[in-house]
């Protein structure tokens, strides 16, 4: 798959028929739920980044969320299929191949359909051995595997044990022995790694020689799903720092310490220390619960945004939720909810609030607050969180945050600056 920061693309699907018992998935699925284990059927990447997780006829589109019927972005599968199940899906993304760059293909059965742009590519579906010769019909994963993770531009397939290098320049296949490693009923690339899905678990694998290096399996749920609960045998710390979905907020207190909030839990670094801790939001922040818009450091008192409401912690061991907390957004910051970030820059009284485009000013000494517009920036739709500190401002969107020397300069920014991933980079994950 292709990196978050890649642009449009195209998908290729593989697709099956004549499986029994679906009526175009207008049942079950919209009761699943992700966080019971479910066994994804593909993954793939969208253009603008988002990974979707198919199970059945639906598709679970990011790292949260419910369920959504398939045919609903992608119809044309129901036109040919009863949809009850993609096979394999996977985004090719080779530049230097026009007719095929950034579409996503779909294998469901012995066919394959190819998408540009969410449209079906003219002549799709196909039989998979005319598209792909060489490469059997129900297929368990695929995976595109760009030079030089693989010797040449390659898609990997999975069938059982059976593993076929695809060579998209020649067209030739060659059959591999991916000895230790499951076998794969789902498989993507993501931030520059290449993962096998098997039932709830997944493996971080070399494209080239299949072999898995670390401790794996893991558990899917947390790492690539923002479910509620630890599995029995989760590293709690370990997940946190090492998950793949967004931040909901971040700060940093007066004294230095950090805290990251996700969900329904969070990270903390205290400062001077290299080490992160992690713990459920109820445990620290009882009255907030969970799922935090944002939130801020201002005179040793964390301010938490949740909705149109703001609930104030004296920063300690533990933290007191003071008197009169929660109190209405609108009376502490002066703008009407929901907000995407906020933050305040150390030594200063100036909230900087981010919604949408539009980042306003809040005088914290002021009473009543008056928000004023401070600018705009057309690099991001939408930010997930943000934090200021010594060395400047941290933007963080999907799994990168982007640093600006000043607020100043991040509202004049031309351009997305160096994109830092936010597990490796900030929290110290080292897979």
């Amino acid at each position: 798959m292709l990196p978050l920061s890649s642009p449009s693309l195209s998908l290729t699907f593989l697709t099956y028929e004549g499986h029994e018992g679906h009526d175009h998935g207008h049942h079950a699925g919209l009761l699943l739920d992700r966080c019971q284990g479910i066994e994804m059927d593909a993954v793939a990447v969208t253009e603008e980044g988002i990974p979707y997780f198919f199970k059945g006829g639906h598709v679970f589109k990011g790292f949260h969320g419910k369920a959504e019927l398939s045919n609903e972005s992608f119809a044309e599968l129901d036109d040919h299929h009863h949809l009850g199940h993609v096979d394999a899906a996977f985004l090719m993304h080779f530049p230097d191949k026009p007719t095929e760059h950034d579409h996503i293909f779909f294998m469901l059965d012995t066919k394959v359909f190819s998408y540009y742009k969410h449209q079906l590519e003219t002549g799709f579906p196909k039989d998979i051995s005319e598209v792909f010769p060489g490469i059997p019909d129900h297929l368990d994963a695929a995976v595109v595997c760009p030079a030089p993770d693989c010797e040449e531009d390659a898609v990997i397939f999975f069938k059982g044990d059976e593993i076929y290098h695809y060579n998209v320049k020649t067209k030739k296949v060659e059959e591999k022995k991916f000895e230790g490693m499951p076998n794969c009923t789902s498989a993507f690339r993501f931030m520059e790694h290449y993962y096998c899905f098997h039932g709830h678990q997944f493996s971080k694998f070399d494209p080239k020689t299949g072999e898995v290096h670390g401790r794996y399996p893991k558990e899917a749920r947390d790492y690539f799903m923002k479910c509620s609960k630890f599995g029995d045998t989760t590293d709690h710390i370990e997940r946190e720092r090492c998950s793949r979905v967004h931040l909901d907020a971040i700060t940093s207190d007066d004294a230095g310490n950090i805290y990251a909030f996700r969900g329904h839990h969070f990270l903390e670094q205290d400062a001077g220390n290299d080490t992160w801790a992690a713990d459920t939001i109820e445990s620290d922040f009882k009255e907030l619960h969970s799922e935090v818009d944002a939130t801020f450091s201002y005179e040793n008192h964390l301010y938490m945004v949740k909705d149109d409401k703001v609930y104030i912690y004296k920063v300690g061991e533990p933290h007191t939720h003071l008197d009169g907390s929660p109190k209405p957004l609108k009376e502490v910051l002066g703008v009407e909810g929901p907000i995407d970030a906020a933050f305040v820059c150390q030594d200063h009284h100036i909230a900087h609030v981010i919604k949408g485009q539009t980042v306003y000013d809040v005088d914290l000494k002021a009473s009543p607050p008056v928000p004023v517009k401070e600018g705009s920036f057309t690099l991001f739709n939408k930010v997930d969180a943000a934090m200021c500190g010594p060395e400047g401002v941290k933007l963080f969107k999907g799994n990168h945050y982007f640093h600006f020397q000043s607020v100043k300069v991040m509202l004049m920014a031309k351009a997305i600056p160096e994109e830092h991933k936010t597990a490796l980079e900030l929290f110290g994950c080292d897979h």
